[in-house]
């Protein structure tokens, strides 16, 4: 049951505005996982990896005609990683306090309703720029700490510089499979070697993230083209509280 539930967070988390590695963070310590928690998330991120590829394999395959596109998501990732890499002591030792996360969900939800101004705009993907780029790459970065969403973070800048719904969901996504990819081979390479008995339980893990992440993200893009995208922020800001009084 405890797979069943963690492979539900993060099928709904990983591409849902709410942050996939705060709740796990918060998951699993009040489901009291303390052993294996890295490969736990690795395994429930591999799930969620292969939900996108499969939902945009399209989009995937048509870069191989838009070579400006794929420019644009080389310096996203390249910019992401500097920073990624760059501060990878300090972004992992937030992973186990709880706290940090509250403040950290806090600020996506700011973010989140913020955005709900901005939800009009009118550029496509044709329109991306270096600033464009820029930008996005640096806010994937953010991200990478506990509590602050990716997907909420970049579909949110992309609305500040003015591109439509459509075309920010799928640069949002497009732009971050290669950040999530060489997230997942890091923890990989990092993650514990796996306890007896728990084969079952990954592999239940796996699967649930699978289908509940390709559910997560038919279910973003309807919110996104009737604008309740925002509405995510007062989960956050929920949650985040309810973090910060009961997980101290």
């Amino acid at each position: 049951m405890k797979y069943i539930i963690l492979g539900i967070i993060q099928g709904l988390t990983e591409f849902l505005p709410v942050s996939s590695s705060g709740h796990l963070v918060i998951a699993e310590k009040l489901l009291g996982i303390e052993s294996n928690q890295l490969l736990i998330a690795v395994i429930c991120h591999l799930g969620t990896l292969l939900a996108m590829v499969l939902y945009f394999f399209k989009d995937i395959i048509g870069l191989f005609k838009k070579p400006a596109l794929i420019g644009h998501i080389l310096i996203i990732t390249v910019i992401t990683g500097i920073i990624g890499l760059g501060g990878k002591d300090f972004f992992e030792s937030l992973f186990v306090r709880p706290r940090a996360v509250g403040i950290s969900l806090l600020i996506t939800g700011i973010v989140l309703l913020f955005a709900g101004r901005f939800q009009k705009g009118k550029r496509s993907l044709n329109s991306i720029d270096i600033r464009d780029s820029a930008f996005l790459g640096i806010m994937q970065a953010i991200a990478i700490v506990p509590g602050i969403s990716r997907s909420g973070m970049t579909i949110s800048a992309l609305f500040f510089r003015n591109l439509e719904k459509e075309a920010a969901f799928r640069l949002s996504f497009l732009a971050g499979m290669p950040a999530i990819a060489g997230a997942f081979l890091l923890e990989f390479k990092d993650a514990g070697k796996m306890a007896a008995g728990q084969t079952n339980g990954l592999i239940i893990a796996f699967t649930v993230s699978f289908i509940v992440g390709l559910l997560a993200l038919a279910a973003l893009r309807l919110m996104l083209i009737r604008s309740k995208f925002h509405y995510f922020g007062y989960y956050c800001i929920a949650l985040a509280i309810s973090t910060l009084i009961l997980l101290r």
